[in-house]
């Protein structure tokens, strides 16, 4: 029989919870008119499916989002313009932003008007990048490694302000900051890792070392998922990153004695508890 061991930390962190319960809210008082959502409000696939079925419109753009309509802002930001000008041009904006993420902008924002250059930790393609860069200066050095961050030409007669994802990865960031530290540069460092992320990395790692096998359930494009596979795989152990219960190697899974489970933070409990059962059940 196979022991499934599951993180605690596995599934919904604080900021996804609040997000949908803004959208669920909206959704049960609204009585006409369409609900949109500007991008994925998580990146969990399954969780969009639901609310497409429920008649929740996602946007791909500000402009698609009519006058007078609703629109909730997406967990993870959006740019600041594109808030001002959805505000202006008359739409009723339920902002649903993370408040991790919400604290990381204005933490940047503030910390940079005194014309320190922003250096930020993050994804190229990612939505709350795009946000978090734009409570900034322009000029930004954005950086998705430490070989990255190495290779970006620093003058030592300027300010910096360092900050990162808040998805991101803890190990990484504390690497860069001794690397500035080496370099003599002039900088503030912003604590903009979440905890829910860093208790989840850590509690990942832990349990990657009792078992023989880990498997990590949640959405592809969500950056958290992602970086939880990471350390795991950097821990040593196996992974195996799944989206639904259909994509689990169960042949290989079933020679095992001890399997790690844990979830990405959009994940839904539902999802993680039939995996947890087909697991148990091997």
């Amino acid at each position: 029989m196979v022991e499934v061991i599951r993180a605690k930390t596995a599934g919904f962190c604080m900021g996804v919870d609040l997000a949908l319960n803004k959208l669920d809210s909206l959704i049960e008082k609204n009585e006409n008119g369409k609900i949109y959502i500007l991008g994925p409000i998580i990146h969990n696939p399954q969780v969009l499916e639901d609310y497409e079925k429920q008649g929740v419109v996602t946007a791909k753009t500000p402009d698609e989002v009519p006058e007078d309509a609703y629109v909730v802002i997406r967990a993870h930001g959006v740019p600041k313009s594109v808030e001002d000008d959805l505000r202006q041009r008359g739409v009723y904006v339920i902002d649903a932003t993370c408040p991790k993420v919400k604290k990381a902008q204005l933490l940047i924002q503030r910390n940079t008007e005194d014309d320190r250059i922003l250096l930020l930790y993050g994804e190229d393609s990612h939505p709350e990048v795009k946000g978090l860069l734009s409570y900034g200066p322009a000029g930004p050095h954005l950086f998705d490694s430490l070989e990255e961050l190495q290779a970006i030409n620093l003058d030592p007669n300027k300010k910096y302000c360092l900050a990162a994802q808040t998805t991101q990865d803890r190990a990484v960031y504390a690497d860069c900051i001794q690397y500035l530290e080496s370099k003599g540069i002039d900088f503030v460092t912003l604590n903009t890792i979440c905890d829910a992320t860093r208790q989840r990395q850590d509690e990942a790692i832990s349990l990657s070392g009792k078992v023989d096998h880990m498997i990590v359930v949640g959405g592809r494009i969500s950056g958290n998922t992602r970086r939880l596979v990471q350390v795991v795989e950097t821990a040593g152990t196996k992974c195996t990153h799944v989206e639904i219960a259909d994509e689990l190697p169960l042949d290989e899974l079933k020679k095992l004695s001890r399997i790690g489970l844990t979830a990405g933070a959009s994940t839904p409990k539902r999802l993680v508890d039939g995996i947890q059962q087909i697991l148990e059940n091997l």
